[in-house]
């Protein structure tokens, strides 16, 4: 797999997972232009990478931009509760009337786009793992409709383009993604447990800690993105990406505590409204027609997580 000659734009390329993302396509031979209104990513977040072949806008994608691509993969809005409700109004303007502007200008260049969609498409599932074909049980007014309803959105206008005007569109729906380089702040659990952890505190745990998430690490998110991306005959596809390996939040504490040395306390603290009770993907999709599946194991990927997090607040 390789990107050489082809230009491609990274929407939301400083976040997290699309900054992996932006170095790998790098790697890959990819010229890479990354738009980004620095909302949640930082705008030094490539000040380390040296390469001709990298440039960086601050633009947020809600106002239209003329540029020409071969390639689109937008990944421009919070995914973490914390941050998307902090501006649920700029949350749904980024999800639809952002994903609108950038499709519209893939098809006036015949180009392809990658659109990372989210597990709360599925919003508290009745069905169990959940394949792309559930159609989910999603609070429509709640406060995390801004995301949820959101991006269900964004994937029915994608989905048109494709029907009515033939669109290279390609949908990934991602589930709880981790690792290195997640905002200290994030919010979400790993990064909550890890940064609390590092610091001698007890966990935070959200309601009494049975829920269920499946994590996966960003090293193999951004695989299943670049193979959807790469791959032949995926036009109109929506494809789950994400770690069957089911676990609680009770039991990631337990791990986190072990890795970091610290003894298990935790907190408990009221349920977030409308925070799903069980997720877990059905990949069968994405290992049929990519060949994919995630690789790294928690345990792994957590001691990756780990460290890089105690670098970061050792150095302060």
């Amino acid at each position: 797999m390789n990107f050489d000659n082809q230009h491609v734009v990274v929407a939301g390329g400083a976040g997290f997972v699309g900054g992996h993302l932006v170095r790998s396509l790098l790697a890959l031979g990819a010229r890479v232009t990354v738009l980004d209104n620095f909302h949640t990513g930082p705008c030094d977040k490539f000040a380390s990478v040296s390469s001709s072949e990298l440039q960086v806008i601050e633009h947020d994608i809600c106002d239209k931009i003329d540029l020409s691509f071969d390639l689109v993969m937008n990944l421009a809005c919070p995914a973490s509760p914390e941050h998307y409700q902090a501006d649920p109004l700029q949350t749904w303007r980024s999800s639809v009337v952002g994903t609108m502007n950038l499709v519209e200008l893939a098809a006036s260049q015949d180009a392809r786009m990658v659109h990372c969609s989210t597990s709360e498409v599925y919003g508290d599932p009745l069905v169990h793992p959940q394949p792309e074909t559930y159609l989910g049980n999603v609070s429509c007014t709640g406060p995390r409709a801004c995301y949820d309803e959101g991006k269900r959105a964004a994937e029915t206008f994608l989905l048109d383009m494709f029907r009515e005007r033939h669109v290279d569109v390609r949908i990934a729906r991602l589930f709880n993604t981790y690792g290195p380089e997640m905002a200290l702040n994030d919010g979400r659990v790993v990064s909550n447990f890890v940064v609390q952890a590092l610091q001698g505190k007890a966990l935070t745990v959200f309601g009494d800690g049975n829920q269920t998430r499946s994590f996966c690490y960003v090293a193999d998110t951004v695989d299943g993105l670049l193979q959807l991306a790469y791959g032949r005959g995926l036009q109109g596809q929506v494809m789950n990406l994400g770690n069957p390996d089911e676990r609680s939040v009770l039991e990631i504490a337990r791990i986190i505590s072990d890795l970091t040395g610290q003894p298990l306390e935790t907190v408990q603290m009221a349920a977030a409204v409308d925070d799903p009770r069980r997720r877990c993907p059905d990949i069968t999709r994405a290992t049929e027609r990519l060949g994919w599946a995630p690789r790294t194991s928690l345990r792994d990927g957590l001691s990756l997580t780990i460290d890089e997090f105690r670098s970061r607040i050792t150095r302060g």
